[in-house]
Order: C-alpha cells, then structure tokens, then sequence
C-alpha cells in the first residue's frame, strides 16, 4: 500500500455543495475500506457536514469555492481538511439554550475528540484557511 493517499474536490460556496462534500468523502473512505455503516463513517459524514457547512455560511461570499482534501497515512492516520479563501479562522460562538447554530465546532472538536483525534486550523499561503481533523485510521485498508 502506499505511504500516503489523496484524494480532493472543490465545490462551489453554495448549500447544495454540503451534501456532494459528504457524499464524496464517503465514497472515497469506502473504497478505501470503511464500511459505510460503522460509528466512525457516520462521524465522519457528520464532520464533513458541519465543516463543509462553516465554509458556504462563514465566508460571507469571500469565499466562492472550497476544497475538500482526504489524506489517509501510512494506513494509520485519517486527515480530512476543508480549505476556502476567508483570511478568517473559526472560532466558537456562544450558543444559547434556544439556539439552533453555534455548535458546529464543538461538535467537530467531540467527535474527533472522542475517537483519539485531533482539530486544527492552519492559514494556506494565499490567504486563506484550512481547517483539519486527524483521527486515527484503524481500518485494513483495501
């Protein structure tokens, strides 16, 4: 197998795109062995929403694509990056009790959390941002 596998795709900042961003990423870990109905494919899915999710509503139109990137490495670790051209990093908003957003990252934070994983944001060089999530891949992979 090979030390490191891609694979990528840009969609526009439109709230169609959220769904293609988490259908693609599914089928991409799919043929790369996860089985689409365990825990962590389900987490997965639920991750690529709520970041894909963050890059159409954040950018505020600065953003008028965003790139999906899927790295598995060395068979061990899962990285899923979500990078668009907003020079802004995410940050937690407060989110009261009757609120039906501002929990994205803490949710994106516990799911990777919870599976030994980690969540991290790095600027690209032209401006913009990518924000990671690294879990640990334990899948045999096909």
């Amino acid at each position: 197998m090979a030390d490191l596998q891609e694979a990528s795709v840009t969609l526009p900042s439109a709230p169609a795109s959220v769904s293609t961003a988490r259908r693609y990423v599914a089928s991409v870990l799919a043929g790369w062995g996860l089985p689409d109905d365990t825990e962590v494919a389900e987490a997965v899915r639920l991750i690529v929403s709520e970041l894909a999710t963050n890059a159409v509503q954040h950018t505020r139109g600065q953003s008028p694509t965003f790139t999906v990137d899927v790295l598995l490495e060395r068979d061990e670790e899962l990285r899923i990056g979500v990078t668009d051209s907003h020079p802004r990093h995410p940050r937690r908003l407060p989110a009261a009790v009757q609120q039906d957003n501002g929990r994205g990252l803490v949710i994106v934070r516990w799911l990777a959390a919870e599976r030994g994983g980690r969540f991290c944001v790095t600027p690209t060089a032209e401006g913009g941002k990518t924000v990671w999530i690294r879990l640990p891949w334990t899948v045999p992979v096909r």
